[in-house]
C-alpha cells in the first residue's frame, strides 16, 4: 500500500473528459482573434438618407451629387448618364465644387452587387465627405 495513493475500490468512478471542449474552445478564441482585425479593416462609413435629410439646409440639398446606378454599365449622375468607366473622370470635378462633398446613392433592383461596391469605391476614391445609401 502506497501513502499517496487511495485505495481501490469496486464502485466505477465516471469522469467526464474536458479535452475535446478545451479544444474547440481554443480552436473558437483562436479564429475570433484573426477575424476581429478583418472586421473592421475594409469597412467606411454609410449613412442613410432619412438621417442625413434631417440635418441638411436647403443649401446642403442643391449641392449634394446624386448617383442612381441603373445598370452594370451606366450610372446617371445628377441627371446626367455617364458608363460607369468614366464615372471616375465625371465624378471628380463635381465632388471638388461641392462645399459639403456628400453624394447620395441609389441602385436599382437588377443591378449586380460588386457594380454597386465598385461605384461606392470610385466615389470614396474621388473625395466623397460622406456617402447616403438612399432605399427605394
Amino acid at each position: 500500500m502506497r501513502w499517496n495513493r487511495p485505495q481501490q475500490n469496486d464502485e466505477t468512478l465516471a469522469e467526464v473528459n474536458l479535452t475535446p471542449l478545451i479544444d474547440v474552445s481554443l480552436v473558437l478564441v483562436v479564429i475570433l482573434l484573426l477575424a476581429t482585425p478583418l472586421a473592421f479593416e475594409a469597412s467606411f462609413g454609410v449613412n442613410q438618407t432619412a438621417a442625413a435629410a434631417r440635418n441638411a439646409s436647403d443649401e446642403k440639398k442643391e449641392a449634394r451629387i446624386e448617383l442612381t446606378i441603373e445598370s452594370d454599365s451606366s450610372v446617371r449622375v445628377n441627371k446626367a448618364l455617364v458608363a460607369i468607366e468614366d464615372l471616375g473622370i465625371f465624378l471628380a470635378p463635381l465632388i471638388a465644387e461641392s462645399a459639403t462633398r456628400d453624394v447620395t446613392v441609389r441602385c436599382e433592383d437588377e443591378v449586380a452587387h460588386g457594380t454597386f461596391v465598385h461605384v461606392l469605391d470610385i466615389t470614396k476614391l474621388n473625395g466623397a465627405n460622406s456617402i447616403a445609401i438612399a432605399g427605394s
